[in-house]
């Protein structure tokens, strides 16, 4: 999946001498979690609104050095390794750098979750389960074993959540009349979490889709 035409050219990039003021202006009027910022054109980090209250208005990035975090993405970064970003730091703006560290531009969080949601798992009529085993006992060709000998299409699937030993699948499959299939998982051991049609679960997605954490726990 190509993300690169989403990159944002329209926002700003800080300088290191450039007046907080006008880094508290910017995420005063946006709902942006960070911000990038230079030194020489050349990527330095990130400022985060979590920290707006400690910025004086009279001073300078600069003394905000030592605070700046590290995150960013390359253009040629792939879909999943730019969700797991934002993921993992919380955010909802990405800057993206090319190979000599310039700053090209942004990836907002809402527009590559977009992204993901036009992907053929959700936009191929199917339906969706959620399923749980232990992580040493599941695997991806004995999912595929058990939709296909129900005679269905399994469209995709990926891991959701991790914890505690046990992990959570979610997969798509080419049909909505699920008894069948559900029963045949619970056969091999399968714990069933979810299982409905597709339309309730990518509504359930979209309205958790404001931080990626949520949305990828659903």
């Amino acid at each position: 999946m190509n993300i690169q035409n989403n990159i944002i050219v329209t926002l700003p990039v800080f300088k290191v001498g450039d007046s907080l003021k006008k880094v508290i202006k910017f995420f005063n009027e946006s709902t942006y979690s960070h911000i990038a910022v230079v030194e020489g054109n050349v990527f330095l980090g990130v400022l985060g609104e979590d920290d707006l209250d400690n910025y004086e208005q009279n001073g300078k990035v600069e003394d905000y050095r030592y605070n700046l975090e590290t995150f960013f993405v390359r253009k040629e970064t792939s879909w999943l390794d730019v969700l797991e970003l934002f993921s993992k730091n919380g955010a909802n703006l990405l800057p993206v750098l090319d190979d000599n560290g310039l700053v090209l531009g942004y990836y907002d969080l809402i527009d590559i979750v977009d992204k993901f949601i036009d992907t053929p798992f959700f936009t191929e009529p199917g339906g969706i389960l959620v399923l749980a085993k232990g992580i040493k006992d599941y695997s991806f060709s004995e999912i595929a074993q058990i939709v296909e000998s129900n005679n269905v299409k399994l469209i995709g699937g990926f891991i959701t959540e991790i914890r505690n030993d046990v992990i959570q699948i979610t997969i798509k499959i080419g049909t909505t009349h699920l008894n069948e299939i559900i029963q045949s998982f619970r056969r091999y051991n399968y714990t069933i979490l979810y299982g409905n049609n597709d339309d309730q679960f990518i509504e359930d997605l979209k309205q958790r889709s404001d931080y990626l954490d949520k949305y990828l726990n659903v």
